[in-house]
């Protein structure tokens, strides 16, 4: 492979568990909706055995949904994850090879590939469950500078903060390697726990994304407005989602970009920030203007809502470029 071609992403190769319940259910089991909580395996098929849903399951993970979202845009990609050597490890890692990606994947012998079991309420909001099982064996020790060599961006998932030192271990690769740098922050209770480590690591990045809730947490009181510009004090290109209100780009430069989210009627909307981010990343690797690459990111968003789970069907992928503008669909 050429020098500085693809997108390398690196976060929990999970396998996604949906499974729609009511409000009432998450109350029965104690869960703070909309968040996130690292659970053993045990106590997450106790919680599917008590939703009576049969779960339906496809390849997820922060970093590996926009990855794949990427990949499906025909960006050249690769990922680093680690996965057991099981029946749903061999189907993360073949769906994302099948779309050409570089294979950078590790294994973990004897331990099952991690899984997110996400709940899925009416009101298409989801509340998750996350076992990492391999995923969560990844460490520094596993990474080399080969891992980095022809990347020309390097995209992580704030998950990979729970595993010490990894982060940044992966910065310090990624700047020996010169390539531009983004992370997404994932949930609000990552913000809550790692708030010293994330304190000398972000300025690091060249570009942050995080939602409402998220930058809440990182900045404090405020406005969109006024939290776009505190995260642009800290990464010169703060990417602040805010689903159906849309994004606000912001810019070291002083440059504010406000754009419209692409709203219809929501099934489901596990991923929508993952693949927004690949519509964004999309446009931004390509010299597109910030305005335009959020508007990118809306137009990929906008699609996985549509369905449950983070997978947009192959048949809806050339309707996404042909909106994006992308030539030879």
């Amino acid at each position: 492979m050429s020098d500085k071609t693809y997108i390398l992403g690196a976060g929990s190769a999970l396998i996604d568990l949906l499974v729609n319940v009511d409000d009432a259910f998450l109350e029965s089991i104690n869960a703070e909706k909309g968040g996130t909580v690292i659970t053993e395996i045990d106590e997450i098929n106790r919680i599917i055995t008590a939703s009576g849903v049969e779960p339906q399951t496809v390849p997820g993970g922060s970093a590996g949904n926009t990855i794949f979202g990427l990949a499906e845009l025909g960006m050249p990609t690769s990922f680093i994850g680690k996965i057991g050597r099981d029946r749903e490890g061999a189907v993360f890692r073949d769906s994302l090879l099948a779309l050409g990606a570089r294979d950078a994947f590790r294994y973990a012998d004897g331990v099952n590939t991690g899984c997110c079991l996400s709940l899925i309420t009416p009101d298409s909001e989801r509340t998750m469950r996350s076992n990492f099982g391999a995923s969560s064996l990844l460490s520094g020790e596993d990474l080399t500078a080969d891992d980095f060599a022809g990347a020309r961006h390097f995209h992580v998932e704030g998950y990979q903060l729970f595993m010490p030192g990894l982060v940044e271990r992966l910065v310090e690769l990624g700047e020996a390697a010169e390539c531009t740098m983004s992370i997404d922050l994932c949930a609000f209770e990552i913000i809550r726990s790692m708030r010293k480590r994330l304190a000398g690591l972000l300025p690091r990045f060249d570009m942050i994304f995080v939602n409402e809730d998220e930058a809440a947490e990182l900045c404090g009181p405020g406005t969109p407005q006024e939290w776009a510009k505190r995260l642009n004090e800290i990464v010169p290109i703060a990417c602040l989602k805010l689903g159906v209100e849309g994004s606000i780009i912001r810019t070291r430069s002083g440059r504010s970009d406000r754009v419209k989210a692409q709203v219809v009627p929501a099934v489901d909307t596990t991923g929508a920030g993952d693949l927004w981010a690949s519509g964004f990343l999309y446009g931004y690797l390509n010299g597109y203007s910030m305005a335009e690459s959020a508007r990118f990111g809306s137009i990929v968003s906008a699609e996985v809502v549509k369905v449950v789970g983070p997978k947009i069907p192959a048949e809806r992928w050339p309707v996404i470029k042909q909106q994006m503008g992308i030539q030879g669909v």
